[in-house]
């Protein structure tokens, strides 16, 4: 999570939470997961508010103060990098390993900081099918504008990262909800349809968001392989205005997709605690391009995945295979 000591503001990196599958499953002991039922619930249709309330008018206000805040100080910048940003394949490759190997946070523990220490490749296997649930209150302007943001925004995560990603499909197993102050009880739906055996300390995260995390995500892992996941859960405040919110969009699914940390020295990287970057950025490409190629799989080690990842990197930059 980011913050800022004199404006709290974050885009939370990847959570690992589940009270469906062992691993994350942080629950009393001897107490089993709940079971996936083989049919959601149909979720009840929610009337859209009269208007917007006081809480949600504050919040835009506020998120607008930031955003207009980073850019006057030059930050949220959308150019991907360029020759005042340059890096190595050994920085690439050291990139890598505390972005993609390292967590931000503790699995099955809420927002409980990790140790830092370097963990295993982890990746989907199976297709990505990207959807989205906008809440009651999000305008229809709003939507057109965010669903073609997605839409595009899949496309160059699938073309970059060689891994069948796709947005509006049927079967979607990468939820993103745009929600706001005024969607709690449609987002209380919403999860218990999506993620009914979710911890309820977990669940709490999303339902009760403090104003200083932007947005999040969670990933739910395979049941067969504690590294690959199979779902995907993202939140993203509806009342951040344009460019902030584009940004919780394109930190929070490469994040779901295994690229799960942040680390202050990546640069240029939307994985960086210091908000220059606002949208994906060519090195953070090269860092997809390497956790999807095939040499890597789910569960390697640093160690093992160490001398793959140095001669992609090298490749990536031009300098051929090692």
């Amino acid at each position: 999570m980011r913050r800022w000591s004199h404006i709290l503001w974050s885009c939370a990196a990847l959570v690992a939470l589940s009270a469906c599958d062992p691993l994350f499953n942080d629950g009393p002991a001897g107490v089993k997961p709940q079971a996936r039922p083989d049919r959601p619930p149909p979720v009840a249709p929610v009337a859209p508010p009269a208007g917007p309330s006081d809480a949600s008018l504050e919040l835009q206000r506020y998120y607008a103060r930031v955003q207009q805040d980073l850019l006057t100080r030059g930050l949220l910048r959308d150019d991907g990098g360029g020759v005042d940003t340059p890096f190595t394949d050994e920085m690439l490759v050291r990139n890598f390993e505390r972005i993609a190997l390292a967590e931000e946070y503790t699995r099955g523990a809420g927002l409980q900081p990790s140790s830092g220490a370097l963990g295993a490749i982890k990746k989907w296997t199976s297709p990505v099918r990207v959807g989205v649930t906008f809440g009651a209150s999000v305008p229809g302007d709003m939507r057109a504008k965010d669903r073609a943001t997605l839409a595009s925004y899949t496309r160059r995560l699938s073309r970059v990262s060689g891994h069948p990603i796709s947005f509006g499909t049927s079967q979607t197993n990468f939820h993103v909800l745009v929600m706001g102050e005024d969607d709690k009880d449609q987002l209380r739906q919403t999860l218990d349809r999506i993620a009914p055996g979710m911890d309820v300390s977990n669940r709490a995260i999303f339902v009760n968001l403090p104003r200083s995390i932007h947005c999040l995500v969670v990933a739910f892992a395979d049941s067969r392989s504690d590294n690959a996941y199979r779902q995907a859960i993202a939140l993203v405040r509806s009342e951040h205005p344009d460019l902030t919110r584009r940004a919780c969009y394109h930190e929070e699914l490469a994040q779901g997709l295994g690229l799960a940390n942040d680390d202050r020295n990546a640069r240029p990287s939307i994985f960086n605690d210091d908000e220059e970057f606002a949208l994906l950025t060519t090195h953070d490409e090269m860092l997809l391009k390497i956790l999807y190629n095939p040499r890597l799989t789910p569960g390697m080690t640093a160690a093992q995945a160490r001398p793959i990842v140095q001669s992609l990197a090298q490749e990536l930059m031009g300098g051929g295979p090692s």
